[in-house]
């Protein structure tokens, strides 16, 4: 006689996550989303109302609900999050934290700044073209920095390849904190150079030459991390 697993029975609560995913899944274009209410849910799916808590609560965690106290749940797109929140106890010096942030930039960014090229589409490109004139027309570095993370990120979801956006997204607090280093210190005009050359690229199709400007970009940045991290620090007393 073979012998083959028991199938464990799936729980109420991964019942209730399996069918909240896919509603999710079904809402992705709907800015501003919301679940119906925590009672209203659980009389939909016929269970009690602590599944439907348990439930949420599991979805927050990985990113895709937000529950707002006294407004509701709101369904985002965070799937980032977990990853994000673990870096810092990963690797818990911030000098390293930033020089393997750009290892994996440089390992990603090219490749996407190369499908973006190859796949966008006009309004992609203009999506593109309006971040780069909105960096350009920065007036401080909060909102110059703020305009980086953009083109980057809307460059990956450009790409074509969600995963790369995912993986970009979850570094994004990381990303800031380079940019306070490198923007922060040298001003916005490299990047608007260096974002100049990628998007005249990917315009053109140049896929090759999307890909060198990227990387050109991303080894630039990396220097300039470098040449920060030898700045003297204040210490305090």
């Amino acid at each position: 006689m073979k012998i083959t697993a028991i199938q464990r029975p799936t729980s109420l609560v991964e019942s209730v996550c399996d069918q909240l995913a896919e509603f999710i899944r079904g809402s992705a274009d709907k800015a501003d989303s919301w679940l119906p209410a925590e009672r209203a849910l659980a009389e939909q799916l016929g269970v009690s109302r602590s599944v439907v808590r348990e439930a949420t609560k599991r979805l927050e965690q990985q990113g895709r609900l937000e529950v707002q106290h006294g407004n509701g749940i709101k369904i985002v797109d965070k799937l980032h999050r977990p990853l994000n929140e673990s870096l810092s106890l990963l690797i818990p010096d911030v000098a390293g934290r930033l020089r393997q942030l750009n290892e994996t930039r440089l390992a990603i960014e090219p490749q996407a700044a190369r499908f973006a090229a190859q796949r966008a589409s006009k309004i992609q490109v203009r999506a593109l073209r309006k971040i780069h004139s909105q960096l350009e027309a920065a007036t401080d570095n909060a909102a110059a920095i703020e305009w980086d993370l953009a083109f980057h990120r809307t460059l990956a979801e450009t790409s074509g390849n969600l995963i790369f956006r995912l993986v970009l997204d979850s570094l994004a607090e990381l990303g800031l904190a380079s940019r306070l280093r490198t923007i922060g210190r040298i001003g916005k005009q490299t990047a608007i150079e260096h974002h100049g050359l990628i998007l005249g690229a990917i315009e053109r199709g140049d896929a090759d030459d999307a890909e060198k400007a990227m990387r050109f970009h991303i080894l630039a940045a990396g220097q300039d991390l470098e040449l920060d991290s030898l700045k003297p620090r204040s210490v305090k007393p």
